[in-house]
C-alpha cells in the first residue's frame, strides 16, 4: 500500500493512523511506502512512525502571484514524474490519499499505473486537491456528512477522521504526569496546529498575565515563534515561570490534549477528529491563508456541533475573558466536552484499512 498526502499535521496523522490500522488488520509481508513532500514536516513526523518514506515535489496552486503559480505547475509535473516511478517501482496493490500537496501528484500517478486511488477528505469542505482528485478516484470518504454534498455520488462515504492509537489508550492523570503538569490545577492547552500560528501566539503573549492567573497554560508556538516565547517566560516572575510550559511543537499531541480542561487552536481539520477523540471543549480560530482558503467551515462545523466556540482573527483582543468564562463554567465545559466525544469515531482507521485490504477495491482504476 502507498499512503500520501502532506504539508500539514491534518493530512499526515491520518494517513499514519491508517497505516498503524493496516499493520494490524494485513498480511503479514504487507508493505507500506509513505510518499510526502520533503522539507516540511512530513519527513520528520513520518520517520518517527517507521514507515518508509519518499518525498515528491509539490507545493500550493493556490496562489495569487503568476510566478508562484507557474512554479506549483512545474513542481506539479515534475512530482508526477517522480511519483510515477516510485509507483512503478513500488506496484502498490491500492493508494490512499488525504489531500494536501503530495496527494496530487501521487493520485495523478496511480491513475496513469491503473491503480486503485482511496481518496480521504479531512475537512468539512474539499480544498483543490481533493476536488481534483475526487475526478480520478476509485472511492472516495470523508470525516463528516455535510462533506457529501460537494463530492461525486455513488462512490463517497462517511467513515469519520482517523486518530491515532495513544488518543484511544491514554488517560488524563497519565498524560499530566508525562507532560510534568499539576494533577488538579486548569490547564489550557494553546497551539496553532503542526507549524503554529503568528496572531494566536501574538494574543497569548500579550494576555499572559491575564492567562496565568486563570490557569497554567501549555502553548505550542511553531518553531518561528519559540525563542520570542522562550524569552517572554524568561521574563516573568518565578511563580508564574511555572505556569507557563512552552514549546516549539509536541510530539505527544495526544498528551497535551489528554490533560487540557481547555483548549485554544487553529481549526485544520484535525481538529475534526483529535478533539473528539480526547473529549476537550475549544475556542476555535480558523486560520485564513492565500489565496482565499480558510478553516470557517471546520470551526463552525464543531460550533454548531456545541463543542466549541469560534473567535476570528480580529477577536482574539477577548480571548482572556473566553477562556476565563470557560473555565469558571465547569458545566459548560462539561457539556461542550461531552458534544466533542459524541462525534468520535474509533473505527474511521479501521474501516479506511479494511476498504484498502478489499480484494475488490485493490488494483481497480477509477
Amino acid at each position: 500500500m502507498i499512503l500520501a498526502g502532506g504539508g500539514t499535521g491534518g493530512h499526515i496523522y491520518p494517513a499514519l493512523a491508517v497505516g498503524e490500522s493496516l499493520r494490524r488488520q494485513g498480511p503479514a509481508d504487507l508493505e507500506l511506502l509513505y510518499i510526502g513532500v520533503s522539507g516540511r514536516m512530513d519527513d520528520r513526523i513520518v520517520g518517527r512512525s517507521g514507515l518508509p518514506f519518499e518525498a515528491v515535489a509539490a507545493g500550493p496552486l493556490r496562489v495569487r502571484s503568476p510566478l508562484a503559480i507557474t512554479r506549483g505547475l512545474w513542481q506539479l509535473f515534475v512530482g508526477t514524474l517522480q511519483a510515477w516511478r516510485l509507483l512503478g517501482r513500488f506496484r502498490p496493490d491500492a493508494v490512499f490519499a488525504t489531500g494536501g500537496y503530495a496527494s496530487v501528484p501521487v493520485g495523478i500517478a496511480s491513475r496513469s499505473r491503473g491503480r486503485s486511488l482511496l481518496l480521504y477528505l479531512p475537512d468539512v469542505n474539499p480544498g483543490w486537491a481533493v476536488r481534483l482528485l475526487s475526478r480520478l478516484a476509485t472511492r472516495i470518504v470523508t470525516t463528516t456528512e455535510r462533506s457529501l454534498s460537494e463530492l461525486p455520488a455513488g462512490k463517497s462515504s462517511v467513515v469519520g477522521y482517523p486518530v491515532r492509537s495513544e488518543f484511544w489508550s491514554g488517560d488524563r492523570a497519565g498524560a499530566r504526569g508525562r507532560l510534568g503538569l499539576p494533577p488538579d490545577e486548569k490547564v489550557l492547552l494553546v497551539g496553532g496546529a503542526s507549524q503554529g500560528a503568528h496572531r494566536i501566539n501574538d494574543a497569548v503573549r500579550d494576555q499572559l498575565e491575564g492567562l496565568l492567573d486563570l490557569c497554567h497554560v501549555l502553548h505550542l508556538t511553531g518553531a518561528s515563534d519559540e525563542a520570542e516565547l522562550q524569552a517572554k517566560r524568561a521574563s516573568l516572575p518565578e511563580d508564574k515561570q511555572r505556569r507557563y510550559h512552552v514549546a516549539g511543537y509536541l510530539d505527544e499531541m495526544a498528551d497535551a490534549m489528554l490533560a487540557a480542561d481547555l483548549a485554544v487552536l487553529r481549526s485544520g481539520a484535525s481538529v475534526l477528529g483529535e478533539l473528539p477523540a480526547a473529549g476537550l471543549a475549544s475556542v476555535l480560530v480558523p486560520g485564513v491563508y492565500e489565496g482565499g482558503y480558510n478553516q470557517r467551515a471546520n470551526a463552525r462545523y464543531m460550533e454548531e456541533q456545541g463543542a466549541a466556540v469560534v473567535l476570528e482573527n480580529d477577536e482574539l483582543g477577548r480571548l482572556t475573558g473566553v477562556v476565563r468564562d470557560l473555565l469558571d463554567d465547569d458545566a459548560k465545559r462539561q457539556r461542550m466536552a461531552e458534544a466533542a466525544r459524541k462525534l468520535a469515531r474509533p473505527e474511521a482507521a479501521d474501516q479506511i484499512a479494511a476498504m484498502l485490504l478489499d480484494p475488490s477495491l485493490q488494483g481497480v482504476a477509477a
